[in-house]
């Protein structure tokens, strides 16, 4: 091959490389948010803390321990479109799947106000709890180091994170993710 073709093949190589880099990273995710010097964000594997909630009305929520099951946890806000949206499957989820030792908690990152209200027009069957906002709210400690919502984590029986998803599930994938682990 002569010279001219061996480096125009070289540079077509590299440059089609770069782009490819370039198409696959997720812009719409922002990047994560620097966070205090100490601040413990638990990963796939670790165990993680008891948590009790206040519910929307102020009544205590146990989200975790649950012995002997996994627990799918949502983060989620009433003025986020992709959390709304997909909340009919987390409901249906949850029904389908609680014989089968799978719990589904949502945890509203804003005030109760906002969540009994919409609450009050979209019920779900599900326990609903409320969490505060901040630079270090629960679901950064759970692994959401990009403050995005929707956010899940699921916590398997033995009380450890399995998986975390950064985003809404679509139609099926609430099984995948579950049923994958």
């Amino acid at each position: 091959m002569p010279r001219q073709q061996f480096l125009l093949v070289l540079v077509v190589a590299v440059l089609a490389a770069a782009a490819g880099w370039w198409l696959g990273q997720d812009r719409r995710l922002p990047p994560p948010a620097p966070l205090p010097p100490g601040t413990e964000v638990l990963g796939i594997g670790d165990a993680a803390p008891a948590i009790t909630l206040p519910d929307p009305e102020g009544q205590a929520v146990l989200v975790l321990p649950r012995p002997g099951r996994r627990v799918l946890i949502n983060f989620w806000a009433s003025w986020c479109p992709p959390c709304v949206k997909e909340m009919p499957l987390l409901d249906a989820f949850a029904a389908a799947h609680a014989a089968q030792g799978i719990d589904v908690v949502g945890i509203a990152l804003e005030e109760p106000g906002p969540v009994r209200d919409f609450l009050a027009r979209h019920p779900v069957a599900y326990p609903i709890a409320i969490a505060e906002v901040g630079v270090v709210d629960l679901s950064t400690r759970l692994g959401n180091a990009r403050g995005v919502l929707p956010y899940s984590v699921l916590i398997g029986s033995d009380g450890r994170i399995e998986a975390v998803k950064l985003g809404e599930f679509r139609e099926g994938e609430i099984e995948a993710f579950v049923g994958a682990r």
